[in-house]
């Protein structure tokens, strides 16, 4: 999809037009709200299922693929974070109590070792919505979550904002 993206951006002539540092200008006269906005938007992004790629893809054009990873990372936490205090506070746990054999033995691996479970699926489907919704109504805990969280998107992240960062031409 990025890429398909970037080819489009570069055949239209788009991506000749963007002025990178003018636009890092204007997010820097935008002084600490401009993370603190981004981070907003992601929360609310995450919520209504915008794809995480497009936060990771701005935050390494506009910060660069430095910042923009920092930037990315905390990001994402934060949404994952909201997402399933929100879920988890409208849906309650109702996965916690599954009685159907099939869903308990999948739900099983998440119980015996929710940190794990957490982290791999964040790295292979790191800031997918339907993922946080799901573990939010399970009966996994809160600190597990993030601690899985973390450790999963500490790997995706960086290389997907380097990847986009050098595609979109932008630098650190």
């Amino acid at each position: 999809m990025v890429v398909a993206l970037v080819v489009a951006g570069r055949l239209s002539g788009l991506t000749a037009r963007l002025d990178v540092p003018a636009l890092r200008a204007s997010i820097a006269s935008a002084g600490a709200w401009g993370p603190i906005l981004f981070v907003l938007a992601f929360c609310v992004g995450e919520l209504v299922h915008v794809p995480g790629m497009v936060f990771v893809a701005a935050a390494a054009f506009a910060y660069g693929p430095v910042n923009g990873t920092a930037l990315t990372y905390a990001g994402a936490l934060a949404s994952v974070s909201v997402t399933f205090a929100f879920i988890r506070a409208v849906g309650g746990k109702p996965l916690a109590t599954v009685r159907w054999a099939f869903a308990r033995r999948l739900l099983a691996h998440l119980d015996r070792r929710p940190v794990l479970t957490i982290a791999l699926l964040r790295l292979v489907l790191w800031i997918s919505p339907p993922v946080s919704y799901a573990l939010a109504l399970s009966g996994v805990r809160f600190r597990s979550y993030l601690a899985g969280s973390a450790l999963g998107l500490a790997i995706p992240i960086p290389v997907v904002a380097y990847a986009c960062g050098w595609l979109l031409g932008g630098r650190p």
